[in-house]
């Protein structure tokens, strides 16, 4: 994948994300694709931040947008290579304090496989 394949991607990801459009967001990612978040990890402690395939990505995120109706991601910087996109953004929740975040995208054959998410 070129670079600017790997950005498309990854506005994209920010799209579907801003639009709660959960059918948009899980068409970028594989099958078996990968994902960890810290949130994860304190909301489901038994996943240990880790879920694995669609199926779960689709609960997770689902139940985010549920939880927080006002969930709304502005980017501030995406830097990509051949194989992965650097994300770092703003998290807005309405009622909470921003959050900077930082994500990262893992990128074969114009899919994502695997996704990292660190915040503090």
């Amino acid at each position: 994948m070129s670079t600017e394949q790997n950005l498309t991607i990854a506005r994209k990801w920010f799209d579907a994300f801003n639009s709660h459009d959960l059918e948009a967001l899980l068409s970028l990612y594989h099958e078996e694709a990968r994902h960890y978040s810290p949130k994860l990890k304190v909301r489901q402690p038994e996943t240990n931040g880790y879920v694995k395939g669609k199926p779960a990505l689709r609960l997770w995120w689902q139940d985010a947008f549920n939880r927080l109706p006002t969930l709304h991601y502005q980017y501030t910087t995406l830097t990509a290579n051949d194989d992965r996109v650097f994300m770092e953004y703003i998290r807005s929740v309405e009622g909470e304090s921003n959050m900077l975040v930082a994500e990262v995208l893992e990128i074969a054959e114009s899919m994502i496989v695997a996704s990292r998410v660190y915040h503090g």
